[in-house]
């Protein structure tokens, strides 16, 4: 399946390149127009879908949109009939190196070669789903920076990756893997642990050294490790305000991980550009959220998958005490964010549950509170917004990256349409297309 599906985008390209031809001069041709056509596109900036929709791409980015625009004679048609266009999705919380499955199999059997080798697959998964854009929040042995390479160079097929590398976490916390073992075990690995102002700076420096494009450090404790706490403090407020101002020196934004109240209320006082989770955020927390503009990236799918499988997998008791804990009071923290008007990113914890079903957050967050056009928008300009990277991705404009996704039916009618997403461009490369074997028509 996966094999085939990256050889029908390969060979997509072939095809346009040998409908461009070769200059005569031996330089480079000039790339190829498409003109991708649908009867409903949902652009990411007006509150109406465009009717007959036309999207003109020129190699890596759209060049015009507009409702029964001009087709250049030139181009080639991509006609997707009655579907409706949407942005390229974007997921502001993945962990794209790993994916459920035995406890202890995945702590002692599996090396981070092991997970190397297979990040690939999720990230094919996470772009076959519609995703075009994820950021990735946390990889062992910098394994989400030589994915992100790799698809960049074209070698793989996946999403535009934003790297934390390794999260920030104090000893003893969410990100201390030996946590609740005997001390004579060891981890052989890289790590992101670190306590004290200096130390947590010189972390910093580190990730970004070896190619972070994203900090993410552990405010609180947190549901999937063996803290006694599921949102206690795990920092001080030093070291939050210190991981930040050295982050944003380096140009680098912020997520934070937390569940609790008090270290919500901590990571926001810091000058954290995201909050994860937030599951037990109050009034003075959403008050100081929209005050100063910070995101909450609320993962609501989840609970349902791990309260499914997760003993199966042969997780601690605490731990599945600590997500029926926590689950249902994160939905109800975020009915009230979408109540008080905080500022809210798409962000699912895939890898937590399978890559590839992203999209099943959207249901929930329209049945705790959203509009299906709200839940889109989280997705595309909200999360472009919290990555910075507005100008490219996160809505279908002029100048921004060709990435384009299309379902059969009207997700404003029907928010489930996109957990069934049925045709995947990014940057001008079609990677899926199921109404056809390849993407180049007429």
């Amino acid at each position: 399946m996966h094999i085939l599906k990256l050889g029908i985008a390969s060979l997509t390209l072939l095809l346009i390149a040998a409908a461009a031809g070769a200059a005569d001069d031996g330089t480079a041709p000039a790339a190829v127009m498409l003109a991708v056509r649908a009867a409903h596109l949902i652009d990411g900036v007006h509150d109406r879908p465009i009717d007959n929709a036309v999207v003109l791409v020129r190699g890596d980015s759209i060049t015009a949109v507009g409702s029964n625009l001009a087709i250049p004679a030139d181009a080639h048609v991509i006609d997707l009939g009655g579907a409706t266009l949407l942005p390229g999705l974007i997921d502001c919380h993945v962990h794209i190196a790993s994916d459920p499955g035995d406890y202890y199999t995945q702590l002692f059997r599996r090396s981070p070669i092991d997970v190397a080798v297979s990040a690939h697959l999720y990230a094919e998964r996470t772009l076959q789903a519609g995703f075009t854009t994820v950021r990735n929040l946390g990889s062992p042995e910098f394994i989400d920076v030589a994915l992100r390479n790799a698809i960049d160079r074209g070698e793989v097929a996946g999403p535009r990756i934003l790297a934390a590398t390794l999260p920030l976490g104090a000893t003893g916390g969410h990100v201390d893997d030996g946590t609740g073992f005997s001390p004579y075990l060891e981890f052989h690995q890289l790590s992101g642990i670190a306590d004290g102002v200096d130390a947590v700076r010189k972390q910093v420096r580190f990730d970004v050294k070896y190619g972070a494009d994203v900090i993410k450090f552990m405010a609180s404790a947190g549901v999937l490790s063996e803290e006694e706490s599921v949102g206690a403090p795990q920092y001080s407020q030093a070291e939050m305000d210190a991981i930040v101002d050295e982050a944003h020196r380096w140009g680098r934004k912020v997520a934070a991980h937390a569940h609790g109240t008090e270290a919500i209320k901590m990571a926001i006082r810091a000058g954290v550009d995201s909050v994860e989770h937030a599951s037990l955020i109050d009034a003075e927390g959403l008050a100081l959220a929209k005050q100063r503009g910070t995101y909450l990236v609320m993962d609501i799918y989840n609970d349902d998958y791990i309260l499914a499988e997760y003993t199966r997998l042969g997780y601690p008791a605490t731990t599945i005490a600590k997500e029926k804990k926590v689950g249902l009071l994160q939905r109800q923290s975020f009915r009230t964010a979408t109540q008080a008007g905080v500022k809210l990113a798409f962000g699912t914890d895939a890898g937590v549950y399978p890559h590839g079903t992203n999209a099943k957050q959207f249901a929930k967050e329209t049945e705790w509170g959203l509009t299906p056009l709200q839940a889109i928008r989280t997705a595309t300009v909200n999360a472009a917004d919290l990555l910075g990277r507005s100008d490219r991705v996160g809505s279908v404009v002029a100048g921004h990256y060709a990435d384009l996704v299309a379902v059969a039916g009207d997700p404003l009618a029907d928010i489930r349409q996109l957990e069934h997403v049925q045709f995947v461009m990014k940057g001008g490369v079609v990677y899926r297309r199921d109404d056809k074997p390849l993407a180049v028509v007429q």
